[in-house]
């Protein structure tokens, strides 16, 4: 099967594109959000790029849509629409952003010719779809490694952009958890970040944006990931966290309860708790090491990339045979 997306979430592509099909992404000279292609990601040789204007000559049999706008710009390039004379789904990566939650209309509800997938329940539950076909199929993970060492007495994060989306992945309580342990801080945008918490540089590092290898290498020595996010999906960093068999510290705070065991660290809203369970762990290195071991083994039982790549083939089979419903994981029920 030859599958259209474009690169947006480079997380989950990397997990995505380990299937047994073709996958076609844009590229273009400059890149960008329109033409990324491969960006030089270590990706399987199924994994081609190709030029938006050489689209049209590709017997493309199904697209993953990833943004609104991507709809319009498939017929341009395709003289195809999708759902009408191209196979689609539509991947819903986000929590709500705006309005009254509980209320806010996803984009595609109340349309029946392109299924939504969600990465999270939680998602699935807060976007009103309306009477749009929905599933879920939770993130699948390309496991890096039992490469945990905690031989860091320090914090790890990965955050992106953690100054301009401040309350959004609670840069507003490193302050805080600075207390408990020095942070290592790792992602995009992390420019002048100790300055926009009052840190001095030695409670704060801002390690930059690795390369995957490099990142989980670096992430794994640190004592302890905190995941502080208020509101997200659900962070395939804490996930890689913890299939690299770090303790986690984590808000109680959309999908993260499904995904975290307490036993695998500390999880809730309480901040002074898991202050106080930080600082913990940061000086019990054994039992840090133990409550790794269980973070690890949660991860690869529920986000295991077979299962992943499984439920993705059952949706994607149901769109290119034109099924009239969803094949996979948790249908809506329609009542």
């Amino acid at each position: 099967m030859k599958i259209l997306l474009w690169h947006v979430h480079g997380g989950w592509t990397d997990a995505f594109v380990r299937g047994r099909h073709e996958y076609l992404l844009p590229a273009t000279p400059e890149g960008g959000p329109w033409g990324l292609g491969r960006a030089g990601r270590e990706w399987p040789e199924n994994v081609r790029d190709v030029a938006p204007e050489l689209l049209a000559q590709e017997d493309i049999d199904v697209v993953v849509l990833q943004r609104p706008e991507e709809a319009d710009e498939c017929a341009r390039l395709l003289g195809r629409r999708p759902g009408k004379d191209l196979a689609a789904v539509f991947l819903e990566h986000n929590t709500p952003k705006s309005g009254a939650v509980p209320n806010s209309v996803h984009p595609l509800a109340d349309q029946t010719e392109i299924p939504i997938v969600h990465v999270t329940h939680f998602n699935r539950l807060f976007w009103d779809c309306g009477s749009a076909r929905t599933t879920v199929i939770e993130h699948g993970i390309v496991d890096p490694g039992p490469l945990y060492t905690g031989e860091l007495d320090r914090l790890g994060v990965v955050v992106n952009e953690p100054v301009r989306r401040w309350r959004v992945t609670g840069t507003d309580l490193l302050p805080g958890f600075a207390e408990a342990a020095p942070l290592d801080v790792f992602g995009m945008g992390g420019e002048g970040l100790p300055e926009a918490v009052g840190l001095d540089p030695e409670r704060l590092r801002v390690r930059g944006d690795l390369p995957g290898k490099q990142l989980h290498a670096e992430l794994a020595r640190c004592r302890v990931y905190l995941h502080p996010l208020r509101w997200t999906s659900l962070g395939l960093a804490l996930l890689e966290a913890m299939h690299l068999g770090m303790p986690v510290v984590v808000l109680d705070t959309t999908e993260a309860a499904r995904a975290v065991p307490p036993e695998a660290g500390a999880i809730s809203t309480d901040v002074d708790f898991l202050r106080a369970e930080a600082a913990r762990l940061i000086r019990d290195p054994e039992e840090a090491k133990a409550r790794g071991a269980v973070a690890r083994q949660a991860a690869l039982e529920r986000y295991s990339l077979a299962a992943f790549l499984q439920n993705w083939d059952a949706v994607l089979a149901a769109a290119a045979t034109g099924a009239g419903r969803l094949m996979a994981v948790t249908e809506r029920s329609q009542l």
